[in-house]
């Protein structure tokens, strides 16, 4: 799990489309912090806070706390809006985090041990079936990510989640199936060479027909 951090912000009093525009004018960020059966609370952020969490990486699998004007609200970041030009941040969703609060969550995938794989070291190639994986987890307890561990993997095989060693209360919200992480394919060479082979043989077997004719 990434290391909690806090921000500071402001309560909104008045919310829609103006009171937005007129707080990214003062260079702020809109934002609403809801849940945890408590009526939602507007507030604005510090645009360069929020700008260099973001593009930071884990900010939707991370607990921050917020400081809003001395009170402190324990939250999950749930959405944010970027410009669809300029890549800016221009709203954020946070989740209130409770003691018993579990979400869902999109998690990456890390592979490790690839020079372990029988199979890549004669020239397969890792097809990744999923970058990130949804879990069901308490809150406090999101992992940074999941590791796969390649070690033995050869061309051919799959590689399930069953194969994951996962945190104590993580699950994967697909329950049904044991779904495939990644595959160790044969590379478009190697495919290549192996049609080559594959020719050179029906050739020869041809000529050994015409031969014995």
């Amino acid at each position: 799990m990434s290391a909690p951090y806090e921000l500071k912000a402001e309560a909104r009093e008045q919310v829609g489309k103006g009171s937005a525009r007129a707080v990214r004018r003062e260079g702020k960020v809109p934002a609403v912090i809801y849940g945890d059966k408590q009526p939602p609370l507007a507030i604005a952020l510090s645009y360069k806070d929020i700008f260099y969490k973001i593009h930071g990486g884990g900010f939707l699998t991370t607990v921050a706390t917020i400081d809003v004007d001395g009170k402190k609200i324990q939250v999950l970041p749930k959405d944010f809006q970027l410009d669809p030009v300029k890549d800016f941040p221009i709203h954020v969703d946070f989740l209130r985090v409770g003691r018993n609060t579990e979400v869902n969550v999109n998690v990456p995938v890390h592979f490790i041990n690839e020079e372990k794989s029988p199979g890549i070291k004669r020239g397969g190639v890792l097809n990744v079936v999923r970058h990130e994986v949804e879990f069901h987890c308490p809150a406090n307890a999101i992992p940074e990510f999941i590791t796969v561990d390649l070690s033995g993997a050869e061309i051919g095989d799959s590689i399930h989640i069953s194969a994951v060693q996962l945190p104590a209360g993580v699950k994967p919200v697909i329950s049904d199936r044991d779904f495939t992480i990644a595959t160790v394919a044969g590379s478009s060479a190697m495919k290549s060479d192996a049609s080559e082979a594959e020719e050179t043989a029906a050739v020869a077997d041809d000529e050994a027909e015409e031969t014995e004719e």
